[in-house]
Order: structure tokens, then sequence, then C-alpha cells
């Protein structure tokens, strides 16, 4: 018997040595996985010589395919390849390539996708970091489109040093609500403002030979249920309010590629959805590129993808699998010219991509210099809104000042989501070490103090001249939602949580955590001088303690140079130029509804500063407001035609002069009215802005132009765009707010004028 024991005992033995060696052997592989070529081998891959000769070789390739090859063109890599996702997520912090589309055979490269939102996610072996910038909602409140094609040239650069040819960026879903999870990625609650980002960053991506992706197509404005949830709308406010900025990102901006969304619209899901992603995506806006679906749980039907247009499946194979696509063949469901055209298509638009032979310019030196973490400073400065302002800012940068920063998040790197969207950077400047060094040239004591008891942060408060109070969330509190051992079909169908939350999400509540008003409260009953700084991706409720500080300053996630920025800002070093890309209400009951546990809801034609104005309803801050640490004002609004017909342009100037100080940036924003309509429309709705650059006394002649087509409503009964011929208000100012707007009138004429 003891004999037979130690036979087992090393048998045992031999089998957990194996285990150990093939677990050790996966992790190795997953680590120091094969990097492959992205780009055509021209002596084996004839280069085509213009546009229409990548469609011809496309369709070469494809017919040489068996089907096997052909569906090998419709997914990710093999699920034998995926451990080094989950390894490279759990155990080294880092993104993987995941190379898509491969055919050794036929001399077909593949492609490499890399998150990117705010920074490159994916990196090369060997590279720990890229520039990180302020999310996407802070640059919204920049309203700067240069900046935002130029951050975007930057990521798109860092991309293509870490061997990646593919950007899932922009973010261009709409800011419905401002308790989404992952309202940091996009730029903000209008389509318009959404489509001019979309389109600047499109541009910028695609400048450097990497195929740009908005996402998520369509109707995405909810996280903690989206794999599940139902969204019903009618077909106005689908056309006219959660499309447009899809369309102009599409028509303008020319990207490769768009990827759908988890959740369903009007029963279907989107990688199904044969409505939204064939009929208008391509038969009606024209859309030459190619659909991927969002990472796992994205896909759900085979057949009804293929019908529906969805091209590439994402990260591996769940439904586009032989068996099931070749029954479908069999049984007449789909054919196999079915199959040809989405390959093809794919192929002639990332073939382009391949043929580059400019890889040698992007190296790895070209990741985080310094042009590029200068450029995330200046985005974080021009991003950061300035909101409320009772003559205590700008700091005054003098010696002998004793200047104390509170708070938990004040030494804290934060820079937003974990998730999909995270960025990693060598370097990361907090709020207290900004600050701090600002002052170390000043030779100023600067105090930290972030820890909870709020006795102790008062009496520090009595004694220092300067009090700076960080507050806001961090990934735990919203973004991405990630809850792996989570029931969110559960939690949707209860209409609450179900279990044990996860990180990130949807926020339940729109005022910050108790902490930190706890912290406000009793720091402001002894100083009356205190400024507040808010770290977080959209709006909060500030009832509470908003009376009782002199300063506000929403400074969003700001990036890797996010702490250098703010005291650049709050010392008068640069002059605040943000402006709010959302409205915030003055009650969270006048926001629509929203529920993060939801297995249905409906999105209404009005939200933010729409629904504001209609229903009359006051705010707190409306959409576009932010000061300055000077002055401006609006003057000799003109109309070059007051009578224009449908296709014609209205054009229209302002004078805006500073009348301040100290030189600075104002966003001037244009909104056209819809008195006169005849149907349920807007009171108005934003159609151009321009940030402009004006020294102390100066006056600019700012010029506007906008298509009358751009004020069309979507008749669904006819199924088309309509102008009516009706006079309209034109607005120009510095906020949506009606008493600082100038107006004028025109009129549209069914004439040929």
């Amino acid at each position: 018997m003891k004999k037979i024991a130690i036979k087992v005992l090393k048998g045992l033995g031999i089998v957990l040595l194996l285990l150990i060696l093939l677990a050790g052997g996966v992790y190795y592989k997953s680590v120091n996985y094969n990097m492959y070529d992205l780009q055509a081998n021209k002596e084996l891959l004839p280069e085509p010589s213009d546009e229409e000769g990548y469609a011809v070789l496309a369709e070469e390739l494809v017919s040489q395919m068996t089907l096997k090859e052909k569906i090998d063109q419709m997914y990710g890599e093999k699920m034998y390849q995926i451990p080094k996702l989950a390894i490279g997520f759990l155990l080294k912090d880092r993104f993987p390539h995941v190379y898509v589309g491969e055919n050794e055979r036929l001399h077909i490269p593949p492609w490499v996708l890399s998150d990117g939102p705010r920074g490159a996610r994916v990196m090369d072996h060997g590279i720990y970091s890229v520039t990180t910038f302020p999310v996407g909602m802070a640059r919204g409140a920049s309203w700067d489109v240069d900046l935002e094609e130029r951050i975007n040239e930057v990521i798109a650069i860092e991309m293509r040093a870490n061997k990646v040819n593919y950007a899932a960026t922009p973010c261009i879903n709409l800011l419905r609500h401002p308790a989404w999870g992952r309202a940091q990625e996009t730029y903000g609650e209008d389509p318009w403002l959404l489509g001019e980002f979309g389109v600047a960053a499109v541009k910028g991506i695609e400048k450097h030979n990497v195929m740009a992706c908005p996402k998520h197509f369509a109707l995405n404005s909810l996280d903690n249920s989206r794999f599940v949830v139902d969204v019903n709308l009618d077909e106005r406010t689908l056309r006219e309010v959660y499309l447009p900025h899809f369309k102009k990102t599409i028509q303008v901006g020319k990207p490769a590629s768009i990827m759908s969304a988890y959740n369903k619209v009007l029963g279907e899901y989107m990688a199904n959805n044969k409505y939204l992603l064939n009929d208008i995506l391509r038969d009606e806006w024209g859309f030459e590129g190619f659909v991927t679906s969002d990472w796992f749980n994205g896909t759900y039907d085979a057949i009804g993808s293929v019908k529906a247009g969805l091209d590439v499946e994402m990260p591996y194979q769940q439904v586009y699998k032989y068996d099931i696509l070749e029954e479908g063949i069999e049984k007449g469901e789909i054919s196999e010219a079915d199959i040809d055209k989405i390959v093809t298509r794919t192929l002639k638009t990332r073939l382009k991509y391949a043929f580059s032979d400019d890889q040698e310019t992007y190296g790895h030196d070209q990741i985080e210099k310094e042009s590029h973490v200068t450029l995330a400073r200046v985005a974080a400065e021009k991003s950061m809104v300035l909101l409320k302002n009772d003559k205590v800012l700008p700091l005054t940068a003098e010696t002998g000042q004793k200047v104390l920063v509170l708070g938990r998040l004040a030494n804290t790197e934060n820079t937003g989501d974990i998730a999909s969207s995270n960025s990693t950077s060598l370097t990361i400047t907090t709020p207290y070490e900004g600050i701090s060094a600002f002052n170390q040239t000043l030779q100023n004591e600067v105090e930290l103090y972030d820890g909870t008891d709020t006795n102790l942060a008062a009496d520090k408060a009595k004694e220092a001249d300067q009090v700076i109070l960080v507050v806001g969330y961090t990934f735990e509190d919203e973004g991405e939602y990630i809850n792996i051992n989570g029931d969110m079909e559960g939690s949707a169908k209860a209409g609450k949580l179900v279990g044990k939350k996860g990180i990130g999400g949807d926020r339940e509540s729109l005022k910050l955590l108790p902490e930190d008003e706890a912290l406000i409260q009793a720091v402001a009953a002894v100083n009356k001088n205190i400024v507040v700084v808010y770290v977080g991706g959209s709006a909060i409720n500030m009832n509470a303690w908003e009376p009782k500080v002199a300063g506000i300053v929403f400074a969003w996630y700001s990036g890797m140079e996010g702490g250098t920025a703010l005291a650049n800002v709050l010392y008068g070093k640069v002059n605040p130029s943000g402006k709010l890309p959302f409205s915030i209400a003055r009650n969270d009951s006048d926001y629509p509804y929203f529920n993060p546990y939801t297995l249905k809801i409906d999105y209404g034609y009005y939200h933010g500063y729409t629904l504001f104005d209609k229903k009359n309803i006051e705010v707190a801050y409306p959409f576009g407001f932010g000061l300055s640490y000077t002055t401006y004002t609006y003057d000799d609004l003109q109309i070059m035609e007051s009578e224009l017909n449908k296709n014609g342009v209205l054009r229209a100037k302002v004078n805006v002069t500073n009348t301040g100080g100290v030189a600075g940036e104002e966003i001037v924003q244009l909104y056209v009215g819809f008195k006169n309509s005849s149907i349920d429309r807007p009171v108005k709705l934003l159609r151009g802005f321009d940030k402009i650059g004006l020294e102390p006394g100066e006056t600019k002649t700012v010029e506007f132009e906008v298509n009358i087509q751009d004020l069309a409503w979507y008749d669904p009964e006819v199924k088309e765009w309509k102008v009516e011929e009706m006079v309209y208000e034109l607005y120009v100012g510095p906020s949506s707010r009606k008493e600082e707007l100038l107006q004028l009138e025109f009129t549209v004429l069914n004439s040929d004028l």
C-alpha cells in the first residue's frame, strides 16, 4: 500500500509539474506573444494604383478564398490566443495586440485595434507608457476643434509607433443624462457639437494612416444595462437627435470603420439591426467602410448579423462560426455571395492602410515626447471651466502665502476610466503636485491634507491664506461598467442592482460622495474664500454647497499634465476659456428619466438645453457657460441676406471685444430658433461656434455660415428632410442663456432667390 501511495503521489506530482509548466508556457506566450507586420509585402501582393484598384484587388483575393478563409476574415483572433487578453489585463495591466484578418497564403497582412479616446491603449513590447490627454468631455469643454484634431494626430502617431493601425475612437454617443457612466468619453449633450468634434477626431487619426472607428453606433447612452437594454424612440427623435453627429462624422470625416453598440434599438440588437447598419448607414449615408462589433457580448445571431451588414465580430469567433454560417448557406438563409460582400468591403478598405510605406517614420522615440506632453498640458488648460468666481480667482501669485490643498483626490493620480479607454503615462502630475510646484518658485508653504477628519481640515483652513478643495470621482465611481461576477440581466429585470456592484458604471446619485460634501461644508463654515476643484466626467448636483464657496472650477479628468494645468489656471498664468458642453439642472428631477438598471427605456425628443428651453425650466448653469478672468462684449450682429431659399447659406457676423485687462479666448456660439414652426421643434439649436483669442481692448469680427438645409426636420410620414418656409431667429452670444444672446431674424422662402 505504501508503494502504491508513493506511485500515486509521484504521478500527481508529475501532473502538477506539467500543469505548472503548461501555465507557465501560456503565461510566457501571452506576455511575449508574436508580433506581425501590418504592412503588405509589395513583392508578393501587387499595390493598386488608384481607389478602384483596391476594390478590384479585394474582389480578386476573395475569389481565391475558400469559404473557411472568408469566414476567417470575419472575426478577431482564434480562441486559443485569447488568454493573452486576460493575462494582459489582469496581470500586466496592458492591452495586447489582437491580430485580425491575416491570410498568409494570399499574403494579406492583419490589422490591429487599439482603444484610444485619451491615449493609445495597446502598447508594443517594452513600451509601458504613452501620452495621456484629458478625457473627451474635457476636450468638448474646450470647444476647440483644431485642438481636437491635433490631439488625435498625436494619439495616432503613438498608435503607429506601437504597431497599431486601427483606432476604436472617437466615442460620439450623446450625453442624454449626466449619470451615464461613460459620459467622460464623449464630447457633450449636443449633436452639433458632437459632430464637429467627431469629424476633427477622425481627420486627426486618419492623417497618420490609422483607421478611425467612431463608436458606439447607436443609441448607447446608458452603461450598466448596455448588454440587455432595448431603446425605444420615434423616428424624428432618432433622425434629429441621436444620429446627426454620426452622419456628419461619417460623411465629412470619412472614417474607415464604425463600431456597433451592444444595446438593442426598437427590439433588435445593434449587431443585427439592418435598418441602422445597412439601410441608413450604407444606403442613405453612403458609408463604404466596414462595421465591427463591440468586444465580447456584442454579437448574438450570425445569420441576422450577416443580413444586417456586420462585417467583423470582435475579439474572437463567437457567432461567426464555420458550422453556423455553412448551415445558413445550405438552408438558403444567407448566400456565399453575402459573405463575399462582407469580406470584400472590409478588404478594400483596410488594404489601403496596409500598403503604406511610412512605418519607419513612427519609431518608439515618437511616444510621449516633449511636444506631445506639452499638448496634453495645453489641452487640459483650455478644457477647464471656471464655473463660479466670487472675487477669489485668480489666486495671488505672491510670496508669503500659506496654501492648503485638501481632499482625498488632491494627490491622487486620477485620469479617468480604467477599462477600454484607459491610458498609461510614465508620469502623472496630481493637483497637489502641480500647485506645490507652482508655489515652490514663490517660496510659499503648501500643505496637503487628504485625510477624512473634517474638524482637522477646518482647523487648518482657518490658518490658510488660500484653500483649494479637490473633490469628485475616480474609476471606481463612474466609467465603463466592469462587473464580472454581477448579474446585469437580473438587475435590469429587477430595475435595481441585484448582487454585488462592480466598479465604474452609471452614477446612481448626481451628488458628490458624502465625504466630499462633508469636507466642503466643514471648511466653508470657517473660510469664505475657498476654491472647489471638481474632478469628474459630467454634471453634478451642487445645491447643498455651491452658495457657500467662492470659486468652482471643473477640471475634469485632465490627463497626465492636469496638475500643472490646474495650477496655471488657478494662479492666472492661463486665463480659463472652457465652457460647459452640457447643461447643469437646478433639480435632478428636471433631467430626463434615467435608470441604470432596466430592460427598456424610452429616449425622448428633448434633453439637455432643448428640454430646459422647451419647458422654460431655470437651470443652475446653462449649456455653453463658462467664466473668464476678463470680460467680453458682443455687438453689431448682422445678417448678410435676411431672405434665403431652402438651398441657401445664412451668413452672419458679430463683433466681440475683450473689455477686460488680460488676454483671453472666447467661445462665440450661434443658435437658430424655431418659434414660428408649425410642428413641435426646439426653441433653439446650436448651429455654429468659434473659439477666438483677444488681447485686452481688442475687437474681432466673427463670421458664420449656416447651410439652410441644416435647419431641416425629418418628416417620418414621407421619409424626407424638410425645411420650413418661415421666419427664423438667429441668436449669437457667450452661452445658450437667452438673456446673454443677441437676436435677429431671417426668412426662408420657397423660391429661387
